[in-house]
């Protein structure tokens, strides 16, 4: 089913993925949200009747809040306005070069006494008039995903619960903090989305018809060393010689996105005539972005990690450690777990709509090396607004619009690799 320009409401799948994110859920939807509590909430000497959550003050107060900053930022992002929430993207196919007409040749002869520029009953090449247009090819990304949030300030009512005006003040900033830290988590939750679809697309796609973008260390290593260890070895007892063996593949890898080659990506089928088309691609260095799980390099960080980030390699600034894919379930390995129902491009139809595809459940995902225009975010709009007083109930809410799109573009080059025996 293609994707539809309506704005699809993106509150469950944001909240789901954030309540993953931070420890209240499992990657496999099973609901751990029911903590014991470590902390009495309410003081038992009453509470303010609004909130009923604020105790009638006693003494100092302390604002238990910080300012949260979200992951994933090395996702690029752009910005297509509130006016329109489709992206065309035009690309071109490569083309072969022709056949020599300025000399003769062991397959035709250009140049003999009476020929004329044409082709000369076939003996001949074409005439300079013959055309050779670009092939392009348009890609739509539509759609958008769109939530709100609030938060509710009462301008007296909760006076009683403070000593004074700076007091209260610092109460408000701190409420207005943590909704500011609520809406971080949710920019987070839709960019760990964009992400987490994207590999398991690529993933998707490399099972159906391998091109090098999906690649098992656990096989790569075995293959080379010519061993037969299993994935749980690698990562204890060779996990050095693992480590070595991961950071110089992807140090190969990102020298060969440099290349100009249909490797690496998708290219949407192209036949005109009788000439099939290609879709080359090529990602310098300062292009490149690479995301890691932060458990799986922590031990290699002062020996093997500097190598890759010399000039010739990878920049610092194109990358980014991250200590949990989809569920922050407090274990190293459940941590590395991704567990993905992708949308991906219909293949068998030439890439013209986009379907679900297979479910990817990966159960130790060590990262992904890619383009930079191969995973954006569209911001649409993002918007704050106030309503005015209720002049009944002296209140007033601050209202939080947002309206984003998230786009994998799998014809751009990139590169997953994970371990699984």
């Amino acid at each position: 089913m293609a994707r539809v320009l309506t704005p699809i409401d993106a509150c469950a799948v944001l909240t789901e993925l954030v309540k993953e994110a931070t420890g209240q859920k499992a990657v496999a939807n099973v609901d751990v949200s029911n903590f014991a509590s470590v902390g009495e909430r309410v003081l038992a000497t009453g509470t303010e009747n609004v909130l009923n959550s604020l105790s009638l003050v006693l003494g100092r107060t302390f604002m238990a809040v910080r300012p949260y900053e979200a992951k994933f930022r090395l996702i690029n992002s752009i910005d297509s306005g509130a006016y329109t929430n489709r992206l065309r993207k035009i690309s071109f196919y490569s083309r072969d070069p022709q056949n020599a007409s300025s000399v003769n040749t062991n397959l035709y002869t250009n140049l003999a006494d009476g020929y004329d520029n044409g082709t000369n009953g076939g003996s001949s090449t074409g005439s300079m008039w013959v055309q050779n247009p670009a092939v392009p090819l348009e890609l739509n990304f539509g759609g958008s995903s769109a939530w709100t949030d609030r938060s509710t300030v009462y301008r007296d009512a909760l006076k009683i619960a403070f000593r004074g005006p700076d007091e209260f003040a610092a109460f408000l900033n701190g409420v207005m903090t943590e909704k500011g830290n609520d809406i971080e988590s949710q920019k987070e939750a839709f960019n760990r989305l964009a992400f987490l679809n994207f590999v398991a697309g690529i993933y998707d796609l490399d099972v159906a018809n391998p091109n090098g973008r999906a690649v098992n260390f656990t096989s790569e290593f075995n293959t080379y060393y010519g061993t037969s260890y299993t994935t749980a070895q690698l990562l204890t007892t060779y996990r050095k010689d693992l480590l070595e063996f991961a950071i110089a593949r992807i140090k190969t890898d990102s020298d060969n996105l440099t290349n100009r080659t249909a490797r690496f990506h998708y290219s949407p089928a192209k036949t005109v005539g009788q000439t099939s088309y290609t879709l080359l691609r090529h990602t310098p260095k300062a292009k490149q972005k690479l995301m890691l799980y932060k458990p799986f390099v922590t031990m290699a960080e002062a020996t093997i990690m500097p190598e890759i980030f010399n000039p010739q390699y990878l920049s610092v600034d194109n990358y980014e450690a991250v200590t949990y894919w989809q569920a922050d379930a407090g274990d190293v390995l459940k941590n590395a777990e991704i567990n993905v129902t992708p949308a991906v491009p219909d293949v068998a139809n030439s890439g013209n709509t986009q379907i679900a595809g297979t479910a990817v459940n990966l159960k130790y995902f060590v990262g992904a090396l890619f383009d930079e225009d191969a995973l954006l975010i569209d911001y649409q709009l993002d918007d704050a607004l106030s309503s005015p007083v209720e002049a009944a109930k002296k209140y007033y809410n601050l209202i939080w619009h947002f309206q984003k799109n998230a786009i994998a573009d799998y014809t751009e080059n990139a590169i997953i690799y994970y371990l699984a025996d």
